[in-house]
């Protein structure tokens, strides 16, 4: 694909050359009273740096390390709660789709369906999502080289559907470890889709706790850094007040009173990367 598809969802604009946009939440839906809180915190602090954002939860971790390990609220009522607070705050939402029999459920609730990495491959899911006509991100694998997520693409497409994101998310580096091989970003945009990067996920420690997935949170500003460096349409970031309580991958969450300075930094560099200057409180290509 020769040119470079523009996704806009609501006042989200997903463009490899555009102002890097935001994808920001807590990782599994624990209650409503948790995402309203967080939904609030993180529209205040976009809304004072004139900057949209897409609101990402859960419904149901289905990939989780043990069988007592915390999943969610369940599709129906999970989607239903997700759907009130991006209303009520007025943005864009996000969610997974584990199975071909979700999308149309998901699709009625949320803006964007996303297909989680260990599933990148499954095309029963991918052709799902992409008949829902909803813009789909799909995860590159732990197990994938970055050139083989043309082929989840391509299943997608076959569907006529071209709202494609593509995200980075670290890959299996021997065990419980992953790595971020920053060339992928650069070979992904080559397929003419926005290209996210996931600075939370990519810090992950697999089944490190034994019971659980460990991380190393300290290293998702750096590693944003150098993605926002490379040039990306969004970073996609999972973020919890305490996270040392959250119910889901609380060790790489990045906690919400950071999130400022997170968004602050990786507007700046991006600003320099891609040549667009600051006016006021929003973000413009120079023309």
């Amino acid at each position: 694909m020769s040119k470079s598809v523009r996704i806009k969802v609501k006042d989200v604009v997903f463009d490899n050359r555009a102002p890097v946009a935001f994808i920001a939440g807590p990782c599994a839906m624990e209650s409503e009273a948790l995402l309203r809180r967080v939904g609030r915190g993180l529209k205040r602090e976009f809304s004072k740096l004139g900057l949209p954002f897409v609101l990402k939860c859960s419904f149901d971790k289905a990939n989780r390390s043990s069988i007592d390990s915390y999943r969610g609220l369940g599709a129906e009522k999970g989607l239903q709660i997700l759907a009130k607070i991006g209303g009520e705050l007025g943005v864009p939402t996000i969610s997974d789709v584990h199975e071909a029999a979700q999308a149309a459920l998901a699709a009625r609730y949320v803006d964007i369906l996303q297909i989680p990495a260990f599933l990148c491959r499954q095309t029963d899911l991918l052709i799902a999502c992409g008949r829902t006509g909803k813009p789909i991100n799909v995860k590159k694998g732990q197990f994938m080289a970055p050139w083989d997520m043309r082929n989840a693409a391509r299943k997608i497409e076959s569907t006529g559907n071209r709202r494609i994101l593509l995200t980075e998310r670290g890959t299996t580096f021997g065990y419980g470890n992953l790595v971020v091989d920053m060339r992928s970003l650069e070979i992904m945009r080559g397929f003419g889709y926005p290209v996210i990067y996931d600075a939370t996920h990519s810090v992950q420690l697999p089944g490190a706790l034994g019971h659980a997935t460990g991380g190393q949170r300290q290293y998702a500003i750096p590693l944003s850094r150098a993605a926002v460096a490379v040039g990306v349409a969004g970073l996609f970031l999972e973020t919890h007040p305490d996270p040392e309580q959250a119910l889901s991958d609380g060790p790489n969450s990045v906690r919400l009173r950071d999130v400022p300075q997170l968004v602050r930094q990786m507007r700046m560099i991006d600003s320099l990367v891609k040549k667009v200057k600051i006016n006021g409180g929003r973000t413009e290509p120079v023309r």
